[in-house]
């Protein structure tokens, strides 16, 4: 597989195809990241979010079901996301595939493919085994490679629901050859043409740091409560700012990121010369006229107008560095 033309291919279809288009080259992409072991879950959960559709949408044939079902044996675990895939009977579909791998051909099929005669066509005149798929019946990962080398789009979904190789390449087997870089370069080149196609500004407080903890694969603390506030406020002697309360309602202070510090919960806040120190260590401060002030001793501080505008800057960054 081409790498270089398949992400091409990939962006211009995320950023101009019909709907249904971008949901199948989604599902493919998914899918193949997950066989090259990479983190196929960001892409998924950021697709959910900006099109809201279901995640059934990139399981809706056998096969493709099949596979995901087999990734997340073979994972020992399930993402959030697959919660609304239905559970299959492995064992049951372990047979099915089989039966499917080594289904022989007609030459009719291609001409016929996605037609309802497809189907009686095949089992009244049966023709050839299929190579490809012959290869993943034996297990042959090096065969299916070569066969699969020139095609843009290999048939990965057949791939992943083979159970035995599954597993294989959930351990790290990669057999087109993808290399540990490519897969997250596809897989953020893909979230930022979704986030070109479908522009979003989080409107509200859960919004936002929903955003936050999903760019970072986070899980937010749960919010202060008014007795909270009002005790932080009376040990501080100052009245927080309105969208910094808000802030805490929601969660009561984060956990620190590669680029950004912890953010305090209301119990830790302290206060040093009129300002609150909102981090650990001292590096997000808010004034007495609420703003909210980054400081970075190498670039020079940066203040923002409010606590909301750090927190979309910080969101901006995340975004741009996926």
């Amino acid at each position: 597989m081409d790498r270089d033309a398949y992400l091409e291919a990939a962006i211009r279809d995320v950023l101009t195809a019909d709907e249904p288009a971008l949901d199948r080259r989604v599902g493919h992409t998914a899918l193949l990241l997950a066989t090259a072991g990479a983190d196929a879950d960001r892409l998924v959960t950021h697709w959910r979010a900006v099109t809201g559709r279901p995640a059934t949408q990139l399981a809706d044939d056998a096969v493709r079901a099949r596979a995901w079902a087999m990734l997340f044996e073979a994972r020992g675990d399930r993402p959030q996301w697959a919660d609304e895939l239905i559970p299959l009977d492995l064992d049951a579909e372990e047979q099915a595939h089989q039966a499917f791998l080594t289904r022989r051909v007609s030459d009719l099929d291609d001409v016929l493919d996605g037609s309802p005669v497809a189907g009686v066509v095949s089992a009244l005149a049966p023709g050839r085994p299929d190579r490809v798929r012959t290869a993943l019946a034996e297990g042959d990962l090096g065969a299916w490679a070569e066969l699969v080398a020139s095609h843009p789009a290999p048939d990965v979904a057949a791939l992943a629901a083979t159970r035995a190789i599954a597993s294989r390449v959930v351990a790290g087997a990669d057999p087109l050859d993808l290399g540990p870089d490519w897969p997250d370069q596809c897989a953020g080149a893909l979230i930022a043409a979704l986030r070109e196609r479908y522009p979003t500004q989080p409107d509200s407080w859960p919004e936002l740091v929903a955003a936050i903890m999903r760019e970072r694969g986070q899980t937010a603390p749960p919010p202060a409560s008014e007795e909270d506030l009002q005790e932080a406020e009376r040990r501080l002697t100052t009245t927080l700012p309105a969208d910094y309360r808000e802030f805490l309602r929601t969660t009561n202070g984060l956990p620190d990121d590669v680029t950004f510090p912890r953010l305090l919960p209301a119990q830790e806040l302290r206060a040093d010369n009129g300002v609150v120190i909102v981090s650990d260590p001292a590096l997000v401060l808010l004034t007495a006229t609420g703003h909210a002030v980054e400081v970075d001793l190498a670039f020079g501080s940066t203040a923002h107008p409010t606590f909301r505008a750090l927190l979309e800057h910080h969101l901006g960054l995340l975004e741009a560095s996926r």
